[in-house]
């Protein structure tokens, strides 16, 4: 008998259809609702394109806890809508005051700073409907579990947090220890909310749990270091959003802290780490394995 050869798990092709997967969930969650403006002003953000990623760990996380992705779309769904909103948030005159966002203008200089700002508020409020009202065949007890991971993620515990010691410490000296806290709350949160929801929808043990939150600490802080470089490095053509732009708001990052090549070290280092707290799921983890090498070698 010949033995079985496995197939090269083939990352591009994985990307790309669970990418078309959650744009299509993504376009089905915002109907033919009113006020259009505001209908219009949700879809403009939340369909303007980029790599999915955080839904796309939603959906891994899932599949590696031995779940059915499909019963975990709607979660997924609602992270990027987290994301989508702190984006337009993000980008206001009052934060980060930035024109361009994924290549087009942002959400204010079409819409109006009011309407971009109800707009955020819309979809922050309508991804707790796609966990509650929209996750059919969840048990209620999971779901529940998922509303407090994204509660945190996107709350003073999380995300708005950092956000605001961020935008405390503009213009200040700030250290290494303050830099991560930064960037644990303002960007790794909600990472880290994606692969636990994901990982609840499935029933995950703790083991997995808390081996999916290391993993989601590593590439957070390396995606937020793989950001700050090519912010530094990348034209805004490249990156789709204004380049230079921590640096004319006097904020410190990690290669103004550490210098260029350290910061790539430092990243790199965060992968390995990330990567071998699922060491013990082997082949179930391939794609969450991949995608963490993704996050190092990415040019946008």
């Amino acid at each position: 008998m010949t033995a079985a050869v496995s197939t090269p798990f083939d990352f591009a092709a994985y990307l790309e259809a669970s990418r078309l997967r959650v744009e299509a969930a993504l376009d089905g969650a915002l109907g033919p609702e009113r006020p259009e403006s505001l209908r219009e002003a949700m879809r403009y953000s939340l369909l303007a394109g980029g790599k999915r990623l955080r839904p796309i760990l939603c959906l891994a996380a899932c599949e590696l806890a031995g779940g059915n992705s499909e019963l975990a779309l709607p979660t997924a769904v609602a992270l990027e809508m987290v994301h989508t909103m702190s984006l337009i948030h993000d980008d206001l005159p009052a934060m980060d005051n930035d024109d361009l966002r994924r290549g087009r203008p942002t959400n204010h200089k079409v819409f109006g700073d009011a309407i971009a700002i109800l707009a955020g508020d819309a979809l922050l409020t309508r991804a707790f409907e796609m966990v509650a009202l929209r996750s059919p065949s969840v048990p209620a007890a999971q779901l529940l579990a998922v509303v407090g991971e994204l509660s945190l993620a996107s709350g003073a515990p999380g995300l708005v947090g950092g956000q605001v010691v961020d935008l405390e410490c503009e213009g200040k000296d700030v250290d290494l220890e303050t830099l991560e806290y930064i960037h644990l709350h303002k960007t790794g949160a909600l990472l880290r909310a994606c692969v636990l929801c994901g990982a609840l929808i499935a029933g995950a043990p703790e083991a997995l749990l808390e081996a999916l939150s290391t993993y989601a600490r590593g590439i957070g802080l390396a995606f937020q270091i793989l950001d700050d470089i090519l912010d530094v490095t990348a034209s805004s053509e490249v990156l789709g959003k204004t380049a230079g732009k921590d640096l004319t708001a006097d904020k410190t990052t990690y290669p103004k802290l550490l210098g260029l090549e350290e910061s790539r070290l430092r990243a790199e280092a965060l992968v390995i780490q990330a990567k071998a707290a699922l060491a013990p799921w082997a082949e179930r983890a391939t794609p969450l394995l991949a995608l963490a090498d993704y996050i190092t070698q990415r040019d946008r």
